[in-house]
Formats: C-alpha cells, structure tokens, sequence
C-alpha cells in the first residue's frame, strides 16, 4: 500500500502491520517494517538511506521483511529483553518440549520469533531513551502483548507521540489474546497488559500510533477501556474455584476413610486417594469379584501406589486391575498407565479424540502432554478405543464414554448409575464448592489447551446439564457432591467468558484472536535428513457464518523447501479446509532445528506469518 502521511515528516506504510516513517532529508528511521514492502515505498518521499529501525516487539509480522533491508547500512534496535528472540529464534522451538521450557505455557511456546535470526545493533533497556537527528524517543517497556514489548514516546510541540505496537488498539482492544498467555491461567500477561496501558495513560498521549487498525481517536479513552475490559475479563478468566486458599477444604466432602491408610471410600465400590494438600489422579471402581476399572493414574509416586494397592488386595478383596480409563490428554492424567499396565497387568482404554495426542504427542504443540513430563516413555499406545457416545458393560455397570471439552478439546466424561448415583468423571473440567454461590468451577482457561470456550467450558455446561450427575468425580482428587446449582453458575460462567473475550479482542469473530491454532500443521514436529521430504496437513479453520477465502504462503529459512509454497483455496461458513503439503531438506540444509511460517491472508486481511511449524534436519 503506498504511504499515508501522518503529520510533516511522519509516514505510514501498512502490510502485515503498520511501520512507521520518521523523515529527515533522505533519511529514514522505521518504527517496525512489516513484510518489508516499505522499502520500495520510500524514494516517493525522497529517502534514501534508512538508518534505523526499532522493532516495538519481535512478532514475526512486525518485523518478517526485515531481510529486504540486509546490506544496506540499516541499524537495528528492539528491546534488550527480547534480544534472545531476535537473535536466536529457533531456540525457542524445541524438539522435546518440557513443562519447564523458559516462555511456554507447560512447554507450548508463546514466542513468534522470525523464521531467520536478526542481529541487533542496541538493545534498550526498560527505561532507556534513544536520539536521532534531534527526535529524543523514550523507550517505555509495555510489555503484555509480548514479554519484553516496549512503546516508542516521542514529546511534540502539542503533546506526546506514542508507538505502542500491540500494547492497544483503538477501542480498547487487543490485536491478538494468544500472545498474552504466558502462564496456565493465571493471569500474568493480562496483568502485564493493564499495568502498560496505565503508564501510557500517564502521559496523557496526544496520539497513540498502533501496530494494526485505525489510529485511536481518543487514545486516553481508550486505554481506560482497555484497561475496564481486562479487568471485566479478569473477574471470568481465574479459575471458578478456590485454588491455593481453601480449595483443599472443598476438595472432598464425601469420602471416607477405609481399612487401608489413605485409599478413602466415595460409595461401597468407589475409592480415591485423599491427603494433606495432595491432589493426584486416581480413581478405583472395585467390583465385588475383585476386578477393577482405574479411571486416570498420575502424579502418584509408583512405590507409593504399589504399597496401597497391595494392601487394598490383602483388606478389601482387589485380585486385578482390568482397566485404566483416561479421560484427557495431559499427561499427569496418564503418566502412571504404563506403570499399571507393567506390573498389574492392565489394559489401557480411552476416548477416541484423546488417543492420537497421546500416542503421538510430538506431532501436536499443545500445553501438558504426556512427552513434556520427562518420563522415559514420551507417548501412549492403548488397547482399546472408546468410540464417542459408546455404552459399554463391565461388571455390573453399564457405563457411556462421551467427547467432553472444557479444559482442553481432547477430553472425555466417563458417567453411569453407580450404587445407585448417577456418577460423572470429568478429568479436570470443573472443580469449585458446589455450596459456595460464587464458585463457577472452572478450571484453568489455556488456548494452548486447544479450546475455544464454545467448544470447550460452554459446551461441558451443557453436556453436564444434560446429563445431570449427582456426583461428579473431578481429576485431582476433586468430588462434587450434588452439583446441579453448580452446573448453572458454571454455564453462566462460561457465557460471560466468552463475552469478556469478544469484547477485548478485535477483529470479526474474538476466536481469531484467542485461538492459536486457526491454521495448524499436523505434525507440528519433522524430522528430516538432507534429501529427505515428509508430508504435512495444513487445516485451515474458518470461525465466521460465511464462506471465506484464504491464502497462506509457506515462508523458509535456506534448505528447506515446501510444495506448494501458497495454499489458496475458499472454506465454507463455520468449517476447517485441509491441505496436502511436502516439505523438503535439500542437500544444504544446516542441521538443526528450523521455523516454517505461514504468512496468512484472509479476505483481503493481511495477517503476516502468525503461526509455524518446526523442522529438525538430522546431521
């Protein structure tokens, strides 16, 4: 798009986000340059020679055309807290991801560094200032959309200039949620995000310059709305329950104590582990012959589990473990399964959209899978597959498996009459008091989970509803005793999160903003040696009531070939597009690991290369 000219010697260039031009002569100092696509634009306005550029955050649409500018004398600067990103970009995609890997939520990266690395010639610090040519810039760190985002402030005659990049968007919003969630549902980012718009608003900015959308017509309007609007969001967003003050008090109000120390009695054939702030998966039906079903099996120390399990077939008649049933794809729901299976003997079964994540963890890049755990088994094999919606008998029980998202998409609830209950297991989808009339149970609220809130809290609300159990058997040692009321709190609860999030996202449907998978690549992870080519599906996912038309091109590093390099294709209303694509190492490929992107047009919305995948060549 040509310049639009802003004010004298100030220029705005728009690709896959705004750059900024600051003119002085012939030359140039850019705030970010998008697809690069400015470069050509500039000898329009006389400049010849670009000085600077400072990136506002390192989000591969802000900064995915810096290439363009290689060899022409160009400096850069970005934030000195995300000097690593820039430069060292493939080091936060890792092949065996772990809970622990620095700037991930459980090991799913929230970081969107370049495909290439860029080499920074300063790093400003949180309170740094910068001059070129007489333009004294404050460096403001405003980091929230991005872990080290920072705005650019510049004084005028008239007021402060503010370069806000991500930090808001006219109306109060956010260009996108997903790079805000740096922690599992706790908020850290959202804090980040209202904590920078206060600073800014301090200045009383006369402009506020974003990195997308219109510019704010009322910028101190509009970071106070921001502002409302996380904290509205807030109120929705924490988990519906008590977590680290008095959860372990309503943890369970059921059981009771039997012969065998800390194996605690729900009804005559239910059993669960209880103790002091100790919340791990397990749940025992034991029929009256001796055999038994488990129903998850993690966060439980093997010798630890073998000592109780000894005593519970010397006290209350166990012989064998039939079964464990796993009812979602985080692994401290499964990581004690082979331990069952080695030494009792046990089959492992669960719901048919659980068992490809746990079976192949490495091809998906979600939060918590079984791989990140550092178990020397990094994936599941099962041996048998529970068809949605299908009944089954055993022993005296006939008991139904049905698809339940709430904490993630790939999840189940096991349910049926026992001992005369209508029992639900619902893995980690809902935990609170059910007397406490402000509790709406729900549990962390992590995109990296894979769950839009209609397709995940939503839709378990009403399944719940549906199905009305009188006792629910959460994961983590959670039980719910006549949780009807609780149900309802948890619907209205989930349908004012929605609302929260559709409010401060911008853009046409809020999911394009929350999700951050609407374009995914299955596997997520390719090995490949030098020659070597493997085969991916790109899907596509279309969240509007129309049908829309995208086109994505695939993006490189050097060696690495894709085919077709564009996927252009129209997805019908409310539905997901699959492609078919190779991608190659040629003989030059460097080994290591390597980011593919997908730069994304929808409609005639640029939105630059959000989303990748990662590609390891082999020495």
């Amino acid at each position: 798009m040509p310049l639009r000219q802003l004010a004298a010697d100030l220029f705005q260039a728009t690709d896959t986000c705004h750059s900024y031009v600051f003119r002085d002569g012939k030359h140039a100092l850019l705030i970010d340059c998008g697809d690069g696509s400015v470069l050509d634009e500039l000898p329009k306005i006389g400049v010849e020679q670009v000085d600077w550029i400072l990136f506002t955050h390192h989000h591969r649409e802000q900064c995915q055309g810096f290439p363009k500018f290689v060899g022409r004398n160009v400096q850069v600067a970005a934030p000195e807290a995300e000097r690593a990103f820039f430069e060292l970009p493939a080091s936060f995609r890792k092949w065996r991801a772990a809970l622990g890997d620095p700037h991930s939520v459980y090991g799913a990266s929230y970081i969107r560094p370049p495909i290439e690395p860029i080499k920074l010639d300063r790093g400003f610090k949180t309170m740094d200032d910068f001059t070129w040519r007489g333009k004294e810039f404050w460096c403001l760190d405003t980091r929230g959309n991005s872990p080290g985002g920072m705005s650019y402030l510049l004084r005028t005659d008239n007021g402060w200039w503010a370069f806000t990049g991500d930090a808001v968007l006219s109306g109060g919003k956010l260009h996108t949620w997903f790079d805000s969630e740096w922690d599992y549902g706790f908020g850290k980012g959202l804090y980040a995000l209202a904590n920078a718009a206060g600073l800014l608003a301090g200045f009383s900015p006369l402009k506020i310059f974003p990195s997308h959308g219109p510019l704010p017509a009322d910028p101190q309007r509009d970071l106070g709305e921001l502002q409302r609007k996380l904290r509205e969001l807030e109120r929705h967003y924490l988990r519906g329950y008590e977590l680290f003050r008095f959860a372990a008090a309503a943890q369970d109000r059921v059981s009771r104590p039997t012969a065998v120390p800390h194996l605690w009695q729900l009804t005559p054939h239910l059993y669960k582990f209880r103790g002091p702030d100790y919340w791990p998966n397990f749940t025992l039906l034991l029929a009256d012959n001796g055999n038994a079903l488990v129903i998850d099996c993690g966060l439980i120390d093997p010798a630890f589990l073998e000592q109780v399990l000894q005593r519970t077939r010397e006290r209350l008649g166990l012989k064998q473990i039939e079964a464990v049933i796993v009812t979602h794809m985080h692994g401290d729901h499964c990581e004690g399964a082979p331990y069952l299976r080695e030494k009792w003997g046990a089959k492992i079964w669960t719901h048919e959209r659980v068992a490809p994540i746990c079976r192949r963890p490495q091809d998906y890049d979600y939060s918590a899978s079984l791989n990140t755990y550092g178990k020397p088994f990094e994936s599941l094999e099962f041996d048998r597959i529970l068809r949605d919606g299908e009944t089954f008998t055993w022993e005296n029980w006939t008991l139904a498996a049905d698809w339940m998202p709430g904490q993630t998409e790939f999840a189940m609830c096991l349910h049926g009459e026992i001992d005369g209950r209508r029992v639900a297991f619902t893995g980690d989808n809902i935990f609170a008091d059910p007397a406490a009339a402000e509790q709406t149970g729900h549990e962390a609220v992590v995109a990296r989970n894979s769950c839009v809130i209609e397709e995940s809290y939503l839709y378990a609300a009403d399944y719940l509803h549906t199905i009305g159990p009188d006792l629910i058997i959460g994961g983590h040692s959670w039980v719910l005793d006549q949780p009807r009321q609780l149900i309802e709190r948890y619907r209205a609860g989930a349908m004012a999160l929605r609302e929260a999030f559709a409010a401060l996202c911008d853009g046409a449907d809020y999911r394009y903003a929350y999700d951050p998978y609407w374009v995914r690549a299955v596997p997520y992870r390719v090995s490949l040696r030098p020659g070597e080519s493997a085969e991916i599906e790109v899907q596509v996912r279309n969240f509007l009531s129309r049908r829309q038309r995208h086109a994505i091109r695939l993006c490189t590093p050097a060696g690495l070939q894709v085919e077709p390099m564009l996927l252009n294709a129209i997805v019908g209303a409310e539905s997901t597009r699959r492609h078919k694509m190779r991608v190659a190492a040629g003989a030059n490929a460097a080994a290591g690991l390597h980011i593919v992107a997908f730069d994304i047009t929808l409609d005639d919305a640029r939105h630059g290369q959000l989303f990748d995948f990662a590609v390891r060549v082999e020495e």
